[in-house]
């Protein structure tokens, strides 16, 4: 028989191969490897859709002036979505130290195992630049706890948590509501209160969520691409993480907000919703896993972060 074009393979063959090749209970059987190689080539069946699939309506395409663009010395790139509704007065000092180019020229200085990896002026001398609040009002709390899908049980941070209908997610303690320091998530570090941070060194969590942070640290923004080239960063022995040889640093080479870059070279984005069925259909399969997977009987906000996409 000749295999140079793959014949069409009934069912009845396909129950014969997968038998031969130990995925059944009959004897054992050998089959000529072009059968086999064959069958693997046969187009697969799309699997059915899910309720807990997006549709395109879902998808929302994230503003141009709430994407802020990385370049690292390596040429890779990282993006951030910011939260300007959450915290206003520090992305407001994000999108002026990006407008003033304060980043080019900085690092990634301090990666710390199963903690964070943190970026700025390693020195803490540069001078801030115009129109950036040196101590803006603390902004560790958000005005409510507002979630489009909440959670189906506390954690040990909060007693309830959920992501809101932009994609945020948060948690509160039933009198207070902010922020939580999930996977990816970009904080504003901070000297000692009084200090909120300024927002010229933000750090990312890069092992786990580090929401022994909440309340404590300022949370404006996720990043959305190019986590891997943080967290992927060798981490440093010296106290905090921080590199002890500057040669270890990563160099920055700009900060640009999407909307100050060429049209042609912008980033495009889109974060899904959460306030339709689908998403909460999302939640519920993550909380309750189909078997054989085991369910722990629920499972944390920062498992349900929703899932962002480049514009097609």
């Amino acid at each position: 028989m000749s295999w140079k074009g793959a014949p069409s393979l009934s069912g009845r063959w396909l129950q014969v191969i997968a038998r031969g090749a130990g995925l059944g209970q009959s004897a054992g059987m050998l089959i000529p490897i072009p059968l086999l190689l064959a069958a693997a080539a046969m187009p697969q069946a799309a699997p059915a859709p899910s309720p807990a699939d997006p549709i395109e309506a879902d998808w929302r395409a994230i503003p141009d002036d709430e994407l802020l663009v990385m370049t690292l010395g390596t040429g890779k790139r990282v993006v951030i979505r910011l939260a300007p509704s959450l915290a206003p007065a520090h992305v407001g000092n994000v999108r002026t130290l990006a407008k003033a180019r304060w980043w080019d020229g900085a690092s990634v200085y301090r990666v710390q195992e199963n903690w964070v990896a943190q970026w700025g002026d390693a020195t803490e001398k540069k001078p801030l630049p115009a129109g950036v609040t040196d101590r803006p009002a603390a902004e560790f709390e958000i005005a409510g706890f507002d979630p489009a899908v909440r959670m189906g049980k506390a954690d040990s941070y909060s007693t309830a948590s959920g992501i809101t209908a932009d994609g945020w997610p948060v948690a509160t303690n039933g009198q207070q509501a902010w922020l939580t320091h999930c996977y990816g998530m970009v904080g504003v570090a901070r000297d000692a209160l009084p200090s909120t941070g300024s927002g010229a060194e933000l750090f990312t969590p890069i092992g786990q969520s580090a929401r022994r942070l909440d309340r404590n640290y300022t949370v404006v923004g996720r990043i959305v691409e190019g986590m891997q080239y943080l967290s992927g960063l060798p981490r440093s022995d010296a106290a905090m993480g921080v590199y002890a040889d500057a040669g270890e640093r990563l160099p920055i080479v700009s900060v640009r907000l999407a909307s100050d870059m060429p049209a042609t070279q912008r980033p495009r984005f889109q974060y899904r919703r959460a306030d339709n069925a689908r998403f909460a259909a999302a939640v519920a399969r993550r909380e309750k896993p189909d078997a054989p997977t085991v369910s722990l009987g629920g499972a944390a906000v920062c498992d349900v972060l929703p899932a962002v996409r480049q514009a097609p």
